[in-house]
């Protein structure tokens, strides 16, 4: 004699039919995240780049400054920030948006990062170093070499623009 299959409960059908798919499988998304880190993305590599070919020589990722800068450029006393607008909750940015899951937790972790950079800028200030923002939106294809040149010009005072863009 055969045994029937037990069927499910409602309560384990409940369970199957609220469970949304997910993007990853389950025990990556942990690993996945682990994966990313804070330095040497795109667009700060684009920003080092770029300085770099116009003859500025500088410190990356600086860890005896507070925020660890992303660019030191000691002869000009500055400092340059490279931020994502998500994770510096950068305001009025169509970039920045809250993600609407788990929003509690986001909205504290985004809002302190913001506190944090604001507390790091005015350490910085008070030591004698001019801190400049580079933000993500700045750096889109239609605006990146105006905003490059704006902070050349802001890095070395110079009113004037390189070479290539006069």
């Amino acid at each position: 004699m055969r045994k029937a299959k037990p069927r499910p409960t409602k309560r384990a059908a409940g369970r199957q039919s609220k469970h949304h798919a997910e993007k990853y499988a389950r025990g990556t998304r942990s690993y996945t995240m682990s994966h990313i880190h804070g330095k040497d993305t795109a667009i700060e590599v684009e920003v080092r780049r770029y300085l770099f070919a116009r003859g500025l020589r500088f410190r990356k990722n600086d860890k005896r400054y507070p925020g660890h800068p992303d660019v030191v450029l000691p002869k000009w006393h500055a400092m340059v920030f490279v931020n994502g607008c998500f994770w510096h909750a950068h305001e009025h940015c169509a970039r920045y948006s809250l993600p609407k899951s788990n929003v509690e937790y986001w909205s504290v972790k985004l809002l302190r990062n913001r506190e944090r950079d604001r507390e790091q800028h005015a350490r910085l200030a008070a030591m004698g170093w001019r801190v400049i923002d580079v933000w993500e939106c700045e750096l889109n294809k239609q605006t990146r070499e105006e905003q490059l040149a704006r902070l050349y010009g802001e890095i070395t005072g110079s009113a004037d623009m390189p070479d290539e863009l006069a």
